[in-house]
């Protein structure tokens, strides 16, 4: 099944009507480009180059600006786009699950070169000066194009509900903090990478698994790119799990998602203090649940890492004026400040997630929730970020188990659901 943002179709919908034939061969009309987002600006640091190189991502951004350059026309070029966001995503899926060569000496589960060469591309559409005019609309909508394709968004394959194979939708982030470390890896992306199309044995049958990866910017989640990927997907899943990276040494089942968000810089450096953006906020809830089954997750053994049962919130009581952290969840009429996954974009996918299953009248029969990881540590005497390798034997080994751990969790929770 095929989810492309809605808004971005119905904008390529108009813009391709009279745009298909060749343009002239002047870009006198077109609007001036616009500069590298703070995101993509951090390419030019020392650890993205090499972790470009080092998995042979580093020849994707060349290779798009050349077929870019070949287009005469924005259709041309939406195709282009369309065709290496699609291509970029298998290839990391397919080199995370040791398909096709490596590429180069960084291990094959690392999820950074689909982080870093997706930024590539988006930057070279940013400064891309074509011999036919683009608008800001028209480059927008390409931008868009390229994110719901690498991402896979439009690579969610569900089966029907009638061959016995039930149905896992499973969601990660791109890294982040990375003016803190810009080697920073994020083992939900790495998961969502090694798990893509995979099939778990429980012993309730098989359960096939499809993925997405979402970016850690504020602005996405406001112009709803949650509910577009989701809203056409969860009807048809028996299971899904929004999953991130949380505290250091645990993983965590969210038991609560509060409607609030803390202001913590996303990667443009941007943030954000409010009540969470949805549709129909006269009807929002200021918490939503998970359906997950946690207390089965908790007790199986699933690997080196502890799993709780994370009940703790933190509100403003009815009545009051001041936040206080609840540990056994929120209290009637309270005002959320945090649920138990914060206050930032773990926090709010879970909400956004959890909260669309409820509109969508599911909520009885679609177990879903949020899944912190432990945090992806370096090894020791390798946690410096100006002097530290890219990577190490620990480094790899941590995301490894969070890795097979994410799968096993996976697992629990469908034998039964």
């Amino acid at each position: 099944m095929r989810s492309p943002r809605l808004r971005t179709r119905l904008l390529l919908l108009a813009l391709l009507a009279g745009l298909t034939a060749p343009a002239p061969a002047t870009a006198a009309a077109a609007e001036a480009p616009p500069a590298p987002t703070v995101e993509e600006q951090r390419l030019d640091r020392a650890a993205p180059r090499e972790i470009l190189r080092r998995s042979g991502f580093d020849a994707v951004a060349p290779e798009f600006a050349r077929a870019l350059d070949r287009a005469r026309s924005f259709a041309q070029a939406h195709r282009v786009v369309v065709r290496e966001g699609s291509r970029l995503w298998r290839r990391a899926v397919d080199r995370a699950q040791g398909r096709g060569p490596a590429g180069g000496d960084l291990s094959r589960d690392d999820d950074r070169p689909l982080y870093w060469a997706r930024l590539a591309l988006t930057r070279e559409l940013r400064v891309w000066q074509p011999g036919f005019a683009v608008d800001a609309r028209q480059r927008a909508a390409l931008v868009d194009a390229l994110e719901d394709t690498s991402r896979g968004r439009t690579d969610i394959r569900l089966r029907r509900a009638s061959d016995g194979v039930r149905r896992v939708l499973l969601t990660g982030f791109d890294p982040f903090t990375l003016d803190r470390d810009v080697r920073i890896s994020n083992p939900s992306g790495a998961s969502a990478l090694a798990l893509d199309g995979t099939v778990i044995e429980t012993a309730d049958g098989p359960a096939r698994v499809e993925t997405v990866v979402f970016p850690v910017r504020w602005q996405d989640f406001t112009d709803g790119a949650v509910e577009r990927t989701l809203r056409p997907v969860l009807p048809r899943v028996d299971l899904f799990t929004t999953v991130s990276q949380g505290r250091v040494g645990r993983f965590d089942i969210e038991r609560t998602n509060g409607a609030w968000r803390g202001g913590f810089p996303d990667n443009d450096n941007v943030g954000r203090t409010e009540t969470i953006p949805v549709p129909d906020p006269a009807s929002q809830p200021q918490w939503t649940t998970t359906t997950l089954p946690y207390a089965r997750i908790v007790t199986a053994d699933t690997g080196r890492f502890p799993v709780y049962d994370n009940t703790s919130v933190t509100e403003i009581p009815a009545g009051g004026t001041a936040p206080v952290v609840r540990p056994d969840g929120p209290t009637p009429g309270s005002t959320a400040r945090a649920g138990g996954g914060g206050d930032y974009l773990s926090n709010e996918i879970a909400y956004r997630a959890t909260l669309l299953r409820d509109r969508l009248g599911l909520r009885d029969r679609l177990p879903g929730g949020h899944v912190h990881t432990p945090v992806l540590q370096f090894g020791a005497g390798n946690t410096d970020p100006a002097t530290g390798a890219v990577t190490d034997p620990e480094f790899v080994r941590n995301r490894l188990d969070i890795i097979a751990q994410v799968r096993a969790i996976l697992r629990a929770a469908a034998e039964g659901s």
